[in-house]
């Protein structure tokens, strides 16, 4: 294990690849795979603008939600790398919904709205949807495949903006060839 990898692991800061590491996206950016077919927990989530819906109503689009909290600095740092991949892959069936770990709805709101950030929000306040996944710490990431089942979580800031990230998402929504 490189000392990078140690410290962002510890700390929980950007995880970096190492110049000898592999060359596909999906192992430069350190996803942690899952051993068997999960399908995403159908737990109620609640928009900021109260609207209430599951993850089955995304079913068809690929999502990635992202845990997070406002005190949380390493997932501030992330936010705008985030809405740069939701404007640049949603018209493709790409979906950023950011799970807050338990804030309020006011604490919620003013954040986004400092930040401007463009994707949906919606609130754990009681952490039904964060136990769900078994989330222990922030933040975390999973991906939502369009069938409705979780592809890989990620734990910890990565760059997803970064060309690693980019190249990952540029295959994943590549239109089906016909």
């Amino acid at each position: 294990m490189t000392v990078a990898l140690a410290v962002a692991m510890v700390f929980g800061g950007p995880a970096t690849r190492s110049p000898e590491a592999a060359t596909d996206p999906l192992e430069a950016l350190l996803l942690q795979s899952f051993p068997a077919t999960m399908t995403a927990p159908l737990v109620p989530l609640t928009a900021l603008d109260g609207r209430s819906f599951t993850l089955a109503e995304l079913r068809g689009k690929v999502v990635f939600l992202n845990f997070w909290a406002t005190w949380c600095i390493p997932c501030r740092q992330e936010m705008p790398a985030l809405d740069n991949l939701y404007r640049t892959y949603r018209d493709r069936g790409f979906v950023v919904l950011a799970v807050n770990f338990k804030e309020s709805a006011r604490d919620v709101r003013s954040f986004v709205d400092q930040t401007g950030v463009t994707f949906p929000t919606v609130l754990d306040p009681e952490g039904a949807v964060s136990r769900a996944l078994k989330v222990r710490g922030l933040p975390v990431s999973f991906l939502v495949g369009r069938d409705g089942t979780l592809q890989w979580k990620a734990i910890g800031s990565r760059d997803w903006d970064g060309p690693d990230g980019r190249a990952y998402l540029h295959e994943l929504l590549r239109p089906p060839k016909s």
